[in-house]
């Protein structure tokens, strides 16, 4: 991952959990770690916003469960952390590749 990805990453998860510039990392590791942890906190103290969060940032459910499930391989805060910038990676991607014209002629859009 290059650093204008992880940028892009940081800053579209600092916008959604509410995170420090002063804790925003500058490599793929130390963002997983801090977004781990903001996620711990959020599972502890406010888990129907953090599932909000996972339903707006589209973390498919499908995805979710296996992670949550008791007998995952590793705790939940790192399993859910890891499938958020999973996401946030698909988002910028998309966004790189998929670019729109704008819209001509909006003038009857008036209301």
């Amino acid at each position: 991952m290059n650093n204008t990805d992880l940028s892009e990453e940081a800053a579209l998860l600092k916008a959604s959990f509410e995170m420090d510039d002063a804790l925003m990392p500058t490599d793929e590791a130390a963002l997983l770690a801090v977004l781990a942890q903001r996620i711990s906190d959020l599972l502890e103290t406010q888990p129907e916003y953090l599932m909000s969060l996972l339903y707006r940032l589209d973390v498919l459910e499908s995805k979710i469960r296996p992670v949550m499930h008791p007998g995952a391989i590793e705790p939940v805060n790192i399993g859910l952390a890891r499938l958020v910038l999973e996401r946030q990676k698909q988002r910028v991607e998309t966004k790189r590749s998929v670019r729109t014209t704008p819209l001509e002629d909006t003038e009857d859009w008036n209301w």
